[in-house]
């Protein structure tokens, strides 16, 4: 047992969360000073959780194929570089993005045909709800016999999990506009593309964006999870499972790490875009103060 190296871990910890108790307590004037403290919170948070992950592996004498410590798994991120990319391109850039587009904007359009049609808004929304509670995995085996081992087995699992979210919150935000905004449309003689454009999709934004930010984790988790079922020997969910069996514990790690990183910037982006669109919603407004 290395007592320092926990003691060490500990004392941090204390310090940092001190720190972090001291300023998220501050009332900063200055916007910039402000922003800054927002961020540094949660980056202040992160580091402590790694130090205290690598005091507690280092001070109890973890072994490494149960929990490796934070130093390991970077060491091993940053000389599997080429492998890591590999892996992110045909998960990430094929897979991902693909079904993501296609699951999203396939999802809308047909949202849009619902509002025009009770009779698909009747037969359809419940099949749609039915279809979105089935199991990842019982579906990707299913799609990679149907359209093989390569990434378009995957670009369908994820079609399939992000059209439902996708279709049920555009249908919703469809709706959200109230019934004297609709009647002041028409006493304007507007048509109902015209209708739609200026009223009724403004109003959906903040329901077709709160999709849209589910799906980013929903395509990534799809996709992973549907490599394991049959893959190319390339992907980031092949690497997981191959190198879990060949007890590389801290290759699965650094492809946890790169998975999360990807995760969160999709989802960053899609928050920032919502951000730029949506500025007049009160929840953006209300951020902005």
């Amino acid at each position: 047992m290395n007592t320092i190296s926990l003691l060490s871990a500990v004392a941090f910890w204390l310090a940092a969360w001190a720190f972090n108790e001291w300023l998220v307590r501050q009332r900063f004037d200055n916007p910039i000073a402000r922003h800054a403290a927002g961020i540094a919170v949660p980056l202040l948070f992160g580091i402590t959780i790694l130090v205290l992950w690598e005091g507690i592996v280092r001070g109890f004498a973890v072994p490494s194929v149960l929990l490796p410590a934070p130093s390991a798994i970077w060491q091993r991120l940053i000389t599997s570089l080429p492998t890591l990319w590999a892996d992110f391109r045909q998960t990430f850039l094929k897979s991902v993005i693909t079904g993501y587009v296609l699951g999203c904007g396939s999802g809308f359009i047909v949202a849009l045909l619902i509002d025009r049609s009770p009779f698909l808004q009747k037969g359809l929304l419940p099949l749609g709800n039915f279809v979105s509670a089935l199991p990842v995995i019982g579906v990707a085996p299913i799609m990679v016999m149907w359209f093989g081992f390569d990434w378009q087995s995957k670009v369908a699992v994820v079609v399939i999990m992000t059209f439902f979210p996708m279709l049920v919150n555009t249908v919703a935000g469809l709706a959200a506009a109230s019934h004297m905004e609709r009647d002041l449309m028409r006493t304007y003689a507007a048509s109902w593309w015209q209708t739609l454009v200026k009223l009724r999709l403004p109003a959906a934004w903040p329901f077709i964006f709160n999709a849209l930010k589910i799906n980013s984790t929903l395509a990534l988790i799809g996709a992973i999870v549907a490599e394991f079922f049959g893959t190319p020997i390339v992907g980031m969910g092949f690497r997981i499972s191959t190198e879990v069996g060949r007890m590389n514990v801290d290759m699965v790690w650094a492809e946890i790490a790169v998975a999360a990183l990807a995760g969160s910037v999709f989802y960053g982006v899609v928050a920032l875009v919502e951000r730029t669109v949506t500025f007049w919603h009160p929840s953006v407004r209300g951020g902005q103060a």
